[in-house]
């Protein structure tokens, strides 16, 4: 798909206001909002990220090129911003669950500091990164403040005529969850619609599948995404590190009464040299499981760094997994280090009340990792120190 800059989108909108998050403190321990009906308004809609990503692109004076990377089902732009001409490729998504939304935020500001900023560091995280940033992948999802995209199994027959005959996939959603009508609006979880074959067709014997089984590119969104990074791969060769930024459920750090403001994690399938990810081996030379293992580690440490307890509440999320529809399995089996962010909490939870906070802890991450990148000093961190990060245990 050929891809649109935002200025043939977009007419051009002011922006008068910033889009910087104030540096708000919360109680440690916070709760989460139990009201029905939080507000979300303090977070970024699709037509404010149209604005804030043209007012970016605009005052950065061409260091950030905002594009059109394809339409979700709906035909919403699903956009791409662009900073930095090194030959290491960050590639970086948020909201492809449309209720996690600080992610979108944090890209926005990173964006915005990249765009403008003429420091010593950002000039050289420009020089040796290029970023690309996917600020709100699944917007349909997100205007609804919904996990799912919109989309009936119908609509996806029609694309894929071979399906004719084949069930719905394990993860379409035909029924309300949660407030969510999806009876009404059906959807899939497009964070489970990857699949490590880049070039895959679907085909009816491998539907419904389940979790530990690829997924198809049956979603416009997931093949935006899917397009942009082998769009990326051509360009550079390899995609260095993706990051996916998401929200989780309530847990404590293991052992203690501490809330985790955030689970982090390297780990998505299986080692394809092992006999467990035999299934795998195709993919054994390009899979660098200890690299994913020094980003994690890189993210760690720059939140250890900030020395309040509330952003260094950091756990692992769960280990030994098999989650090849994922995208950070499917491109950590391409070549990619990965990590996952997940934040406490989705939007009805806590609606704006923790959203400064949440911000900001994301925000630092991802800061750390691309610096890490930049200044090379992430590849000299020991991975075995990620099997030191402390586990999650359910809130009971």
């Amino acid at each position: 798909m050929k891809k649109k800059s935002l200025w043939k989108v977009l007419s051009s909108a002011a922006l008068a206001a910033s889009i910087l998050v104030p540096q708000v403190g919360f109680a440690e321990g916070a709760k989460p909002v139990t009201e029905e009906n939080v507000s979300i308004n303090g977070f970024v809609d699709y037509e404010e990220l149209k604005k804030k990503l043209s007012q970016i692109e605009k005052s950065s004076n061409g260091l950030v090129q905002v594009e059109s990377a394809g339409k979700t089902n709906q035909g919403r732009d699903i956009f791409t911003a662009r900073v930095g001409h090194g030959d290491k490729v960050v590639l970086v998504q948020s909201e492809i669950h449309g209720n996690e939304k600080t992610g979108t935020v944090a890209l926005l500001n990173i964006l915005q500091y990249l765009g403008s900023s003429q420091s010593a560091d950002a000039k050289r995280i420009r020089d040796e990164l290029t970023i690309v940033a996917i600020p709100m992948m699944n917007a349909d999802g997100s205007e609804l403040d919904r996990r799912g995209n919109v989309m009936t199994w119908e609509e996806v027959q029609e694309q894929f005529p071979q399906l004719h005959n084949a069930q719905p996939t394990w993860n379409y959603y035909t029924r309300t969850m949660q407030g969510d009508d999806y009876a009404a609006a059906p959807g899939f979880d497009v964070n489970r619609d990857f699949n490590p074959d880049l070039n895959y067709v679907p085909k009816a014997e491998d539907f419904p599948g389940k979790s530990s089984t690829p997924g198809w590119y049956i979603t416009p969104e997931s093949q935006t995404v899917r397009d942009v990074y082998k769009g990326l791969q051509e360009e550079f060769g390899n995609v260095e590190v993706f990051l996916d930024l998401h929200h989780q459920n309530f847990y404590k750090i293991e052992g203690t009464d501490e809330d985790v403001t955030m689970s982090i994690s390297a780990d998505f399938v299986p080692d394809p040299s092992s006999p467990e990810g035999s299934k795998y081996s195709q993919y054994a030379e390009n899979y660098r499981f200890d690299f994913s293992r020094q980003l994690n580690v890189a993210l760690y440490d720059a939140l250890q760094e900030k020395g309040n307890s509330v952003f260094t509440n950091i756990s692992l999320y769960d280990q030994d997994l098999d989650l090849p529809g994922t995208a950070l399995g499917s491109f950590a089996l391409n070549g990619s280090g990965v990590v996952l962010f997940e934040v406490k909490g989705q939007t009805h939870n806590y609606g704006q009340k923790m959203k400064g906070q949440l911000v900001k802890t994301v925000e630092t991450g991802v800061m750390g990792i691309i610096n890490g990148v930049a200044d090379g000093s992430v590849y000299d961190l020991n991975p075995e120190e990620y099997n030191e990060i402390p586990n999650r245990v359910p809130i009971r």
